[in-house]
């Protein structure tokens, strides 16, 4: 049985992984809980907050305290936490599962440069969106330099960071597939009287709004016809269940940092 940690146990992703590990048949047990120091939910069963039914399980706000009670972190907390709560993993031998997203290009390389313990590394934990990814892949290598490629992503009122982690990713296999530098071909928005469309260019459009839990859509657009794909989420349960799934993956493991696409061998 492997033992699972979840960080921000009191947020609306903590409670997902809750009920996600405590519905699956992976093999997995949540042992650990943590929330903020402050957090009126301290101390409470964590199974009462995300089921409304006790699992015996406290919420606590010292993972430093609780390092050999469990086997697998995951962590859907933010930047800042997730790497302080990686490098106690690394100290101590720990496995860990990061779906946070919003890092900055030195913090990512923080994560893949790991090599002291296994790590599920994905701005998507989705298997859809996963699945999405193969597929833009193969229909890059299809369609090549023909089709002008947009991204449209869409998400709640709350989300911080712009482009999603997920759009990003989209946007990082479609470069690396049609060899071009994303840093140096990306569009973030547009406005104004501009020049023609670069055909070379990966544009990417994003919309923030009511309680949209994921959407994204990439458009291949030729002339004459477009090609579209879709993931759009309703619940942050698939999120969730693919971590779980990352999780009892990860254990024992090799150290090195994996991605989804390693988790479902795609």
């Amino acid at each position: 049985m492997t033992r699972v940690a979840i960080a921000g146990a009191a947020g609306r992703m903590g409670r997902n992984l809750v009920t996600a590990v405590s519905q699956s048949q992976e093999g997995v047990e949540v042992t650990v809980a943590t929330v903020l120091a402050d957090d009126p939910c301290l101390g409470v069963d964590v199974g009462l907050l995300a089921m409304g039914s006790a699992i015996g399980v406290q919420t606590s706000a010292e993972l430093a305290r609780q390092l050999d009670e469990f086997d697998v972190l995951i962590d859907f907390t933010s930047p800042e936490a997730s790497l302080a709560h990686l490098q106690l993993c690394r100290e101590h031998g720990k496995a860990m599962v990061i779906g946070t997203t919003g890092f900055s290009a030195e913090q990512q390389e923080t994560i893949h440069s790991v090599n002291e313990i296994p790590v599920v590394f994905a701005p998507n934990m989705s298997v859809g969106v996963n699945l999405c990814l193969k597929l833009l892949r193969q229909a890059a290598q299809v369609l090549g330099d023909d089709f002008d490629v947009e991204i449209v992503e869409a998400h709640h009122r709350m989300k911080k960071d712009s482009p999603s982690g997920t759009a990003l990713k989209m946007g990082e296999v479609l470069a690396d597939t049609l060899e071009r530098d994303l840093d140096e071909v990306a569009v973030y928005g547009r406005e104004g009287i501009s020049e023609e469309r670069d055909s070379k260019t990966i544009g990417f459009a994003t919309v923030r709004g009511g309680d949209i839990v994921g959407d994204h859509t990439v458009l291949f657009a030729g002339m004459g016809e477009r090609i579209e794909i879709s993931h759009k989420a309703s619940s942050r349960m698939t999120f969730a269940s693919g971590a779980v799934r990352a999780a009892a993956w990860i254990d024992g493991k090799p150290a090195g940092v994996y991605s989804m696409q390693d988790v479902l061998e795609l």
